[in-house]
């Protein structure tokens, strides 16, 4: 749904099914989706995957940049914090997606935007944008990524090239402003 001025994400839903019905796990979707709940699963929970569907900026103070919850703005800092949880767990972070644009863009200050305070907090692994994407060339990236990650054969760097050039080789995706946004940090196996 649209919240906080934000448009909505139409393909959202159709992104996080496609991820639920490979992997399972909980799902937290527009009125469910706010900081508090996330908060909570993230203390409780034993995910090895966290997948986030939203709007998201990258600015060059640490209080504008966020990840849009239904309620608020998942600041930077409390992205760390939240990530940082997963440190003293027996099954560590080994992904965080941050399905959103300008995840992974940056500045001098901090390089690597939300994706890269996620990794330095403890996840193995972040997938994040460059750019503004499109919501439907990204949901199905996305779901040829997981896709390719849950069929085992593949490291998460292998799986996002072959979704990015399944995009490619679709009439309607093959600009790079649709497919090259997406960059993998950290641990790419």
């Amino acid at each position: 749904e649209g919240v906080q001025g934000f448009s909505p994400l139409p393909n959202t839903q159709k992104e996080v099914k496609g991820i639920q019905d490979l992997f399972g796990g909980k799902v937290l979707m527009n009125e469910n989706f706010l900081i508090s709940n996330l908060e909570q699963d993230m203390k409780e929970e034993n995910f090895t995957i966290i997948h986030i569907a939203s709007h998201g900026k990258f600015a060059n103070e640490a209080k504008d940049s966020f990840v849009l919850t239904y309620d608020k703005k998942l600041t930077m800092d409390r992205l760390g914090e939240l990530i940082g949880l997963f440190q003293f767990r027996r099954i560590p972070l080994d992904l965080l997606t941050l399905s959103a644009c300008e995840t992974a863009a940056g500045d001098e200050r901090s390089a690597l935007g939300l994706a890269g305070v996620a990794v330095k907090a403890g996840a193995r692994s972040a997938l994040a944008t460059l750019w503004f994407i499109s919501d439907q060339a990204s949901s199905n990236l996305i779901n040829q990524f997981y896709i390719r990650l849950k069929a085992g054969s593949l490291s998460k760097a292998q799986a996002l090239r072959e979704a990015q050039v399944t995009l490619l080789d679709h009439p309607i995706y093959r600009h790079p402003g649709y497919w090259a946004p997406f960059l993998l940090i950290n641990n790419w196996l």
